[in-house]
């Protein structure tokens, strides 16, 4: 569904914004957020100036420990003192493009029909929009009712659950994180470890409360998660990172992205797959 876009005021959405140190990314991040009437920042105890310049861009900060992801939106989308019921959820390193908030503020004071909007994220990596390689559009379930929503609960790749029928936008928003590249490779790292942690659990057949479906014919998310838990993590381990490089970096184009798209690929559809697959061998 693609609604007619208006140019509005300060629209009724409340947007969350999860910090940590993102004293590099947190000013262009709400820069961007300037049409929406209120802004909450979540910062997990920073040690640099995330929390100042939020609070000089008139965000409202609130400071809690971080324990993880999923924790951390649950807790906010339960405790803070939303003024309305539309929430957007964004990263610090995330951006609301002006035709995409037009789209939202028009998509919120118009229709009762959805409960919740995916958004289309488009990743950019020094500089370059990759446009291939599997990385757009990925879909996200960004905007939603806060009281018909949740945060399923696993230690990464969490998604929003909403009660009733979600829609789509058209326009999407922007993945550009300003940090060194030195500051990726430390967070992927960390990454890395959950998702070692989330595939020994499924492995296990412990599963997680409150999860999407696996679901071949639903949405991508359910897609994506069906194809992790009935083929992907049946792979033999080492094999998979070049698998994942072949399918995306040739196979679906990846290539075509440029010198960007190529590092791109190397660290994020092998290197880091081979690193999760060495700590699952680790343990």
């Amino acid at each position: 569904m693609i609604l007619d876009v208006v140019n509005p005021a300060k629209a009724p959405v409340s947007v969350l914004v999860l910090t940590r140190d993102e004293a590099a990314n947190i000013g262009e991040c709400l820069e961007s957020l300037r049409w929406a009437d209120e802004v909450f920042v979540v910062d997990s105890l920073s040690t640099d100036r995330t929390a100042e310049i939020a609070r000089a861009l008139q965000a409202k900060v609130h400071l809690h420990p971080f324990v993880g992801y999923a924790d951390q939106r649950n807790w906010a989308l339960q405790n803070l003192p939303f003024a309305h019921d539309w929430v957007l959820m964004l990263d610090a390193d995330e951006r609301i493009p002006k035709a995409l908030a037009d789209e939202i503020s028009v998509a919120v004071s118009r229709q009762d029909t959805y409960s919740g909007f995916y958004l289309a994220r488009r990743i950019f990596f020094m500089g370059t929009w990759l446009k291939h390689g599997g990385l757009y559009p990925t879909w996200l379930l960004r905007l939603f009712k806060r009281q018909r929503a949740r945060v399923e609960e696993r230690p990464v790749n969490e998604h929003v659950i909403v009660n009733g029928s979600v829609g789509y936008l058209a326009h999407p928003f922007d993945h550009a994180d300003r940090r060194p590249l030195g500051d990726w490779v430390t967070k992927q790292n960390r990454y890395a470890d959950l998702q070692t942690e989330e595939y020994l659990r499924e492995k296990s057949r412990l599963g997680f409360t409150s999860s999407i479906r696996a679901n071949l014919r639903g949405s991508q998310a359910e897609r994506k998660r069906w194809i992790k838990l009935r083929i992907w993590n049946r792979l033999p381990l080492l094999f998979r990172p070049f698998l994942f490089f072949t399918c995306n970096y040739f196979l679906r184009g990846g290539f075509l992205d440029g010198r960007a798209g190529f590092i791109y690929h190397i660290l994020w559809s092998f290197w880091i797959k081979f690193l999760i697959d060495v700590k699952v061998m680790e343990r």
